[in-house]
C-alpha cells in the first residue's frame, strides 16, 4: 500500500496543489531555499491565511537571507508583531546571520538541524523542499493523516514513534518534497479534524479510519489539561497624543517586543484604580492584563504617537490592551 498511496497522493497534489507564494508548482524546481525556510519558520503555530500576507511583506524588505541578516533586530521584531511565538523572531534573525556567515544554507536534514530554532519538523520540511533529501515531514496534519489511514486510534502523542516509521516508509525517494507537501495538503483541506471531506480523498479506499465508519475517532484526542491563570497590570501614561511604551526583556514571553510597561503578570487579582482589562491566552496560562493609569513614565522607553500605534510594532497583547484603553477613555469622556 506504502508505494501505491504515495503514487495515489502525489497525482492528488499534481492536480489540487494549493497556489503558496513560497512554494514551486509541482514537479517543478524547488524554490529559493531562503523562501522554504521563512515559511516553514512563519508557519509555525500560524495559518497559512495568516502567514500569506506576512510573508509577502518579509520578502519584500529583506528578499535575501543576507538581507535579513543585516537588519536590525528590533526592525525584524516589529515587522513580526502580530504572529506570535516570538521567540521564532528573535530564532529567525540568529539563524539568518549564521547562514550568511556560513555562505548559505546547510541541505541535510541532519545539517540543518543545528541551525538556530531548527527543530525536528522545520528541519526536515527544509531539506525535503528545498533540497529534495528523502526524509520524512511529519507535522501535526501529517500525523492525522497517518493515524487515520493505519487506523490509529491512541493519542498522538502516544503513537508518534510509530506515525513516523510509518511516514518515513511511506516517503518517496522521487519528489520527496512535493509529497511533504501533498501530505500537508491533505491534512489541511481534506482529512481535516472535523468534517473530513473522505470522498474527496485520494487515499479513501486504503483508509482504516474511513472504512470505520467514524473517521474523526482517529486518533483519539489528548486529555485537556487546565491552564493556570494570571493577573498582570500595565501602566497607561499618556502625554501630547502619545503614549509611554517600553521594550520588554530580551528572554521571556514577548521578549523584545514593545508593550506597555508593568509588572511581571503574577498579581493576586484585579488592581485597584483598573480603567480597563483585556483578556489573552498563551499556550501555558491565560492572563487578565489590568490597565491602570500612571502619571509618570516607568522604565526606559519612548513616547509613541498614538495615531501612528500601528508603526509601533506592538504584539497582539498589547495592541488590543491599546485598543481598549482608548475605548474605554472615549467612554469616560462621552
Amino acid at each position: 500500500m506504502l508505494a501505491s498511496a504515495a503514487t495515489q497522493l502525489l497525482e492528488h497534489y499534481d492536480a489540487h496543489a494549493r497556489v503558496l507564494p513560497w512554494r514551486s508548482p509541482p514537479g517543478m524546481p524547488p524554490p529559493e531555499h531562503y523562501r522554504v525556510w521563512l515559511s516553514e519558520v512563519m508557519l509555525q503555530q500560524t495559518t497559512v491565511a495568516t502567514v500569506k500576507p506576512r510573508f509577502r511583506r518579509f520578502i519584500e524588505r529583506w528578499p535575501t537571507v543576507e538581507a535579513l541578516a543585516e537588519a536590525p533586530e528590533e526592525a525584524v521584531l516589529q515587522e513580526w508583531a502580530g504572529l506570535g511565538y516570538y521567540a521564532r523572531a528573535r530564532n529567525l534573525i540568529a539563524c539568518a546571520r549564521v547562514v550568511a556567515a556560513r555562505g548559505g544554507f546547510p541541505t541535510s536534514e541532519a545539517e540543518l538541524r543545528k541551525l538556530p530554532g531548527l527543530g525536528a519538523y522545520t528541519a526536515a520540511a527544509v531539506a525535503a523542499i528545498a533540497f529534495g533529501e528523502q526524509v520524512a515531514v511529519v507535522d501535526t496534519n501529517v500525523e492525522r493523516v497517518i493515524a487515520r489511514l493505519y487506523g490509529i486510534d491512541r493519542p498522538v502523542a502516544e503513537a508518534r514513534p510509530e506515525i513516523r516509521q510509518l511516514a518515513e516508509a511511506m516517503t518517496p525517494a522521487d519528489r520527496p518534497g512535493d509529497f511533504a507537501q501533498a501530505m500537508m495538503d491533505l491534512g489541511a483541506t481534506v482529512c481535516r479534524p472535523k468534517k473530513p471531506a473522505c470522498l474527496a480523498c485520494p487515499l479513501s479506499n486504503d483508509c482504516a479510519a474511513f472504512a470505520s465508519g467514524d473517521p474523526e475517532r482517529f486518533p483519539a484526542p489528548k486529555a485537556k489539561k487546565a491552564r493556570p491563570h494570571r493577573h498582570g497590570i500595565a501602566w497607561w501614561t499618556t502625554r501630547d497624543g502619545a503614549v509611554w511604551l517600553v521594550r520588554r526583556p530580551a528572554k521571556g514571553l514577548l521578549g523584545g517586543m514593545a508593550g506597555l510597561p508593568g509588572d511581571d503578570w503574577h498579581h493576586d487579582g484585579v488592581p485597584t484604580r483598573t480603567f480597563a482589562t483585556v483578556s489573552h491566552g498563551f499556550t501555558h496560562f491565560t492572563l487578565d492584563l489590568h490597565l491602570v493609569e500612571r502619571p509618570e513614565p516607568a522604565g526606559d522607553g519612548w513616547w509613541q504617537p498614538l495615531d501612528l500605534i500601528g508603526e509601533a510594532g506592538l504584539p497582539t497583547l498589547y495592541a488590543r490592551a491599546v485598543e481598549a484603553a482608548l475605548s474605554r477613555k472615549h467612554e469616560l469622556a462621552d
